[in-house]
């Protein structure tokens, strides 16, 4: 483990790094300036410190602990940190016998009750250098960053396939809660792409004993495709937001008989369909589909989701009410490298060369968006459309006291129900999610219902956010 000096050398390079505040809940209360991640005091958003916007940024580096070295660690979170990503989600473990990049491996005997350990952390010594080891220096390094980790314990199929019980689950739970419940940067996400119906009872323990060792990080659950934590373990005390995986499917494909409701593309139903239950929630599209990867995953002579389509689904999320949004590339999940003799879901690009991709360029701008506006009382509302329209043409909205923001994929025009803030006119803009430009509209009457014409001939893609603002 990291000496003292040193842990609180990073302690304090965290400090400086991350965008302070929040409010405290009664389960995660904290000191004015930790850095800690709390749920707001409306149950709808996170915040860190002292009572300011935490608004998520996620990336998913899932292989990150066992596919790349220390430098291209350095590569990897610098350019996230660069581009306004705050957190990554990544498995700890995606099988029972991982090891990493330098042959380290994580279990005794594929028994995750036995993790094996090595006295001391000397780089420079394999003897004293483990798989956990670089997994500290992992979380340590995003933390110098103002990065978190979204710690996946155990990826699902493991648990699935019967391989994992509760007395060994609650034994690895104590033990990686143990390693890093002191670590400032820590989120964790119980489960991994899988439904919590599948082993319940296993989850419930990985959930319940994280909490129990760990009460000051939050923690989720991260379900299968087309499905929210908020199925199964909405109710658990243990259980801080909730966490959707909208899929990777596309309308046409989406075609499945469900136990419930299934919403195709449309993410926001799931940010809609959490927020209303009791009690309140902060809910978040912790998966949507990918850019670069095929439409339903499988077959890669499908299409491919394109930045455009990542920027849909983040806006579209958000806006309903989503307090951020986790972007995901194909070749970046997996860090795939050209020559690899596996790869899944015929990734293209090498990662280096994806870290650059469009739509990971293009998320910081919702991020700004959000956070150029009060946070805290934003409020999704459907109320303000006249014209709502379905699948690529939706447009959704949110406002708060003073402001409020419609987003339209296809650029086609928006008819506002006027009235919703005060003044007699109101002032208007278009923001463009390709670039985060600005371009004025001017002032508007702030009465009946005005129509919107967005700039160029609509089509997918052709997106924007029209902002109406009191003046």
């Amino acid at each position: 483990m990291l000496n003292p000096l040193r842990n609180r050398v990073l302690f304090l390079a965290f400090l400086a790094t991350i965008v302070i505040g929040c409010t405290t809940s009664d389960k995660k209360e904290k000191q004015p300036d930790s850095p800690q991640l709390t749920v707001s005091g409306n149950a709808r958003f996170l915040a860190v410190g002292d009572n300011k916007p935490f608004f998520w940024l996620g990336d998913t580096g899932w292989l990150l602990f066992t596919r790349l070295n220390r430098d291209e660690v350095e590569t990897y979170l610098e350019n996230r940190k660069q581009k306004g990503f705050n957190v990554i989600q990544v498995m700890v473990l995606h099988t029972l016998g991982a090891t990493n990049v330098y042959g380290d491996s994580a279990l005794i005997g594929k028994n995750i009750a036995t993790p094996k350990l090595t006295e001391g952390n000397t780089f420079s010594d394999s003897t004293q250098y483990d798989f956990w080891d670089h997994i500290d220096f992992v979380v340590d390094k995003a933390a110098e960053k103002g990065i978190y980790m979204a710690l996946v314990p155990l990826w699902g199929n493991n648990v699935k396939s019967k391989r994992v019980n509760q007395e060994r689950a609650k034994a690895y739970a104590e033990f990686i809660a143990n390693r890093y419940k002191n670590r400032p940067n820590i989120i964790w996400l119980d489960g991994g792409d899988i439904k919590g119906a599948d082993s319940l009872e296993v989850w419930k323990t990985m959930g319940r004993t994280i909490n129990q060792v760990d009460s000051t990080h939050l923690i989720t659950f991260h379900p299968r495709g087309r499905s929210s934590s908020s199925e199964w373990f909405h109710n658990e005390s243990w259980l801080d937001f909730n966490m959707v995986q909208s899929g990777h499917k596309s309308y046409a494909q989406d075609t499945s008989a469900k136990d419930n409701v299934h919403y195709g593309e449309d993410n926001w139903r799931y940010m809609q369909a959490d927020l209303a239950m009791k009690p309140t929630k902060p809910t978040i599209d912790g998966e949507p589909s990918y850019e670069q990867i095929p439409h339903g995953l499988h077959n890669p002579k499908d299409p491919r989701w394109t930045a455009d389509d990542v920027r849909r689904y983040g806006y579209w999320s958000v806006l309903a009410g989503a307090f951020g949004y986790t972007y995901g590339h194909n070749s970046i999940m997996q860090f795939y490298k050209q020559g690899d003799k596996k790869s899944s879901f015929g990734a293209i690009d090498d990662w280096t060369k994806a870290i650059d991709a469009p739509g990971a360029g293009q998320m910081i701008h919702l991020k700004n968006l959000i956070l150029a506006h009060s946070f805290f009382d934003r409020v999704p509302d459907q109320s303000l459309i006249a014209n709502q329209g379905e699948r690529y043409d939706y447009l959704v909205a949110s406002r708060g006291p003073d402001y409020a923001l419609i987003y339209t994929y296809t650029g086609r025009n928006i008819k506002l129900n006027m009235g919703k803030l005060e003044g007699d006119n109101v002032t208007a803009s278009w923001f463009s999610p390709r670039d985060g430009k600005t371009t004025a509209i001017g002032d508007v009457a702030n009465t009946g219902v005005q129509e919107f014409n967005p700039p160029a001939e609509p089509k997918n893609g052709n997106d924007w956010v029209l902002v109406i603002q009191k003046k």
